[in-house]
């Protein structure tokens, strides 16, 4: 079968493009612009095509994939339909592998890509070999089937029927999804330029777990209050808590820091339990955990002389901020951090305006640096666009530790106050993290 991804770099689309090559089917795709991803793709054997024409989709396609990124105007989308291709959406194609596994989808406004790392390392660890779709690069991966790199992948291609997705609530994508057992990290007001309203998200989570069978399983976070509660579910659930007995062992053995990467592995915990995994291996698997992509990964460096400790990481959501900084305060109780963070999309930024002030108003960390917003391409209104700003953030936070630097100005001012630096936080779900590449 030939099959078409457009938009395959993206982290989720690219993943099920290698599920399909693995299978043994001819898989091309394109993107707007190269990327680390779409050069790991094609350094596999995947054709690529930079730029998207509608000269490139073929008549002997079989069915083409769009990411949920692409409109209804893009060439090839529209030479696609014109064609009368079979076409799906990335959560559409990935809704019929759920329905031919037994999968495990892991869901939350944040912790996702962690969890759903951490129960796949836990089900290879007790020999599940399970196939596994995620959206970040897991370093395990490396050399675990599949087309790893040595910086890990988000795809691990297994032989068993286990499948093990990472279920994003953006579009409500989860919906399309069948899983026998559904994680759900945590609720809270996240993709409000979806969503709109707070309450739209809690009524997009309750349908999506209404999605699980009568023999399925909800393992849930009982620390958050926002997931739906239920008297009688006509399946079975199974919370996981930072209050539990085995919240502390874990703390003491896990490699990344943070109460929320404790929650994550006690997700986890929960998943395995629930396959009658047995604990040893359980705590084992956590133990051995090395992070993924851009959540806290560290790297020590010398810039001008002065060794110090990058950390790059991808929250950028107010929550996910202070989950971090906190975990950081933690991990480096007496060492000077800063921080440089690139807001992620306009819509985010206005929604949450007010939550990312109160955020950046606490003293956890010594400087903070924001710098210009993320423009997320298709996803932005020009009458949001000018009512927020880095700037304006800034002004509002009116704090003399929170300053505002364009990016083109970051790596100057950083290696002149190197001296007084010791922790460097890189963040945002942007391109802010090529920034950690210059020191």
């Amino acid at each position: 079968m030939k099959v078409y991804f457009i938009g395959i770099g993206g982290i989720g689309v690219s993943a099920l493009a290698q599920y399909y090559f693995a299978k043994g089917h001819e898989v091309s795709g394109s993107d707007l612009v190269a990327s680390e991803i779409t050069d790991f793709l094609k350094n596999q054997g995947i054709k690529i095509n930079i730029g998207q024409k509608s000269e490139n989709i073929k008549q002997d396609i079989d069915l083409a994939v769009y990411s949920p990124a692409v409109k209804i105007d893009n060439p090839e989308y529209k030479k696609v339909k014109k064609l009368g291709i079979k076409i799906q959406s990335y959560p559409e194609a990935l809704g019929e592998l759920t329905k031919n596994h037994f999968t495990i989808a892991v869901s939350g406004s944040h912790g996702k890509s962690t969890t759903t790392a951490m129960i796949a390392l836990v089900l290879i660890k007790a020999g599940l070999d399970p196939t596994v779709i995620v959206g970040t690069k897991v370093k395990e991966f490396s050399g675990q089937g599949g087309l790893a790199s040595d910086e890990g992948n988000n795809f691990r291609d297994g032989k068993s029927k286990v499948l093990v997705i990472e279920a994003c609530e953006y579009d409500s994508s989860f919906l399309y999804y069948l899983p026998k057992i559904a994680v759900v990290t945590n609720v809270d007001k996240e993709h409000l330029d979806y969503f709109k309203t707070f309450a739209n998200v809690k009524k997009a989570f309750l349908k999506f777990i209404m999605r699980l069978p009568a023999d399925g399983f909800l393992v849930f976070n009982i620390d958050n209050e926002f997931i739906p509660r239920f008297e009688q579910p006509k399946f079975k659930t199974a919370g996981y808590s930072l209050e539990q007995p085995e919240a502390k062992k874990i703390k003491k053995s896990l490699k990344v820091p943070g109460s929320h990467n404790v929650s994550n592995a006690l997700a986890a915990l929960q998943v395995a339990r629930i396959l009658e995994i047995p604990d040893e291996i359980i705590f084992g698997a956590l133990s051995e955990f090395k992070g993924t992509w851009r959540r806290f990964e560290t790297k020590n460096v010398s810039v001008n002389g002065k060794k110090i400790i990058i950390i790059s990481d991808y929250a950028h959501h107010p929550n996910e901020i202070l989950a971090t900084i906190k975990a950081a305060r933690e991990k480096y109780p007496k060492k000077f951090i800063t921080c440089v963070f690139q807001p992620h999309q306009y819509q985010r930024t206005h929604y949450l305006f007010n939550d990312f002030v109160k955020v950046f108003r606490l003293a956890i960390i010594d400087e903070f640096i924001i710098t210009d917003i993320y423009d997320v391409a298709g996803r932005e209104t020009k009458t949001i666009k000018k009512s927020v700003s880095a700037k304006k953030l800034v002004k509002k936070i009116n704090k003399d530790s929170v300053k505002y630097f364009s990016l083109c100005d970051i790596e100057e001012y950083i290696k002149k106050s190197i001296k007084n630096i010791d922790v460097l936080i890189i963040m945002g779900a942007g391109d802010i993290y090529k920034l950690s590449d210059k020191f």
